[in-house]
């Protein structure tokens, strides 16, 4: 049997196990197509079901969340936590709260982790977590029971050596908070490594607020530079207007780039003179409003309900929102209007189809295991900061993010050459993630 026919055997194997699981079996079947050359050059890693073994979650956690509503009505939602691979580390990944999770949302998330933070090259393993709640619409004291019930059966699964969650969508620095709070007090002590993302003035790092965005654009900015480009000057479409969006539009700015537009579920704005950054904070983070608001305090600005953004114009697109929200249709937009980079701050953005588009046209495309890996080295940071008591300043863990980020390139980019595949920066993160992993996995034995 050939390399191809046992990955495709290993891929039946896993719709089969795993059914109705879209997402997943995306992920998975991204990463398999990387692994063919490394299989054919490197065999051994094809032995002790070592494939097997990566994709299939050591734990998975599923539980009931009941809270009582203002009204005084109990509602029930479900909590999840995947433990997919702690050979490098304790597990580390976020926690998602929105009505789209499912345990296929949370695998593929937690499948990508593992390889995101070996890429980081930080002693962390890959986990995710999250609930199908939605924070949007409920009032403070809502959101606090919820967090403090999700916590009550969650704090029995993590710990700083066992499992560190962080945030992600619908989980900011409030929730967070909540969380912590609940898991203080069900612990009964102070264990602030157990979280990341945590307030300045209780453990929390500076720069993590900014770091996937930041991280993000570091990225891109190294891809420019190796390909003969300059972000100075550059035109940049940044879709969404959460967190990695808002701080990856500033970093692109600071870097001398014009951002022409960004988006919400609703439609997207057009900015040709740039986006007002701290008039966006004040309308997504204080305000909690839709981008329609900000067209009528920026001059310029115009917004196009419903609209695709990848229309726009721009050498760079950064999609930040959430998963597949570029098509193939949208990449050849893009195409079209001469974008030439394409680096991901969400997880898993563009479609197979979207991929395949910007390969056959020469567009220098960065996965998300790779350019949005910033989020998750900051929250290592500051786990390395609990850890040793200590705090540091903002420009110091900004370099400490900047260096990670230009390594994650250079290893993405050597790696890719190394298998003549120059350029490739998909196979590139895949195979460099997948091999530090699958090292230590042969090295520890089959567990």
């Amino acid at each position: 049997m050939n390399i191809e026919q046992k990955v495709s055997g290993l891929y039946d194997q896993i719709l089969t196990r795993n059914a109705g699981e879209p997402e997943f079996h995306q992920a998975v079947a991204e990463v398999l197509e990387s692994l063919k050359v490394v299989l054919e050059k490197d065999p051994h890693y094809g032995d002790y079901g070592l494939v097997q073994r990566l994709c299939e979650p050591e734990r998975q956690i599923i539980f009931r969340v009941p809270w009582v509503d203002d009204q005084g009505q109990v509602q029930v939602n479900r909590g999840f936590r995947v433990q997919f691979n702690s050979v490098l580390g304790p597990y580390k990944g976020g926690l998602r709260f929105h009505p789209s999770v499912n345990l296929g949302i949370i695998k593929f998330l937690g499948f990508e982790q593992i390889f995101k933070n070996s890429l980081t090259g930080l002693p962390i393993g890959g986990g995710k977590g999250g609930s199908d709640f939605d924070p949007k619409g409920k009032s403070e004291l809502e959101i606090m029971r919820f967090c403090q019930s999700f916590m009550t059966e969650l704090h029995r699964h993590i710990g700083e050596y066992r499992d560190v969650p962080a945030g992600d969508i619908g989980v900011g620095g409030r929730e967070i908070g909540y969380l912590f709070g609940q898991y203080r007090r069900m612990a009964n002590q102070h264990e602030s490594g157990v979280l990341t993302g945590k307030g300045l003035t209780w453990g929390g790092s500076l720069v993590r607020t900014e770091a996937t965005g930041y991280g993000c654009v570091y990225f891109t900015e190294e891809m420019m530079k190796a390909n003969g480009a300059d972000i100075n000057g550059a035109k940049v479409i940044v879709s969404g207007s959460g967190n990695v969006a808002i701080y990856a539009i500033k970093k692109a700015q600071e870097l001398g780039a014009t951002v022409v537009g960004f988006s919400d579920s609703s439609g997207y704005v057009s900015t040709p003179n740039g986006v007002d950054v701290e008039l966006l904070k004040e309308i997504k983070e204080v305000r909690r409003a839709r981008v329609s608001e900000y067209v009528a305090e920026a001059e310029g600005a115009e917004f196009h309900e419903g609209g695709n953004i990848w229309e726009l114009k721009a050498d760079v697109a950064l999609p930040c929102a959430t998963q597949n929200e570029l098509s193939g249709e949208s990449a050849k937009l893009l195409v079209e209007n001469g974008c030439r980079f394409v680096a991901e701050g969400a997880n898993m953005p563009s479609t197979p189809e979207a991929i395949e588009v910007f390969k056959s046209n020469g567009v220098h495309f960065a996965p998300g295991k790779a350019a949005n890996a910033g989020g998750v080295a900051t929250s290592a940071l500051e786990m390395q900061q609990n850890a040793t008591r200590d705090s540091w300043s903002f420009s110091y863990t900004d370099e400490r993010l900047k260096r990670i980020m230009t390594n994650i390139f250079k290893n993405c980019e050597t790696t890719a050459a190394e298998y003549d595949h120059e350029g490739n920066y998909v196979l590139g993160a895949n195979i460099a993630g997948f091999k530090k992993v699958a090292n230590a996995m042969l090295a520890q034995g089959v567990i």
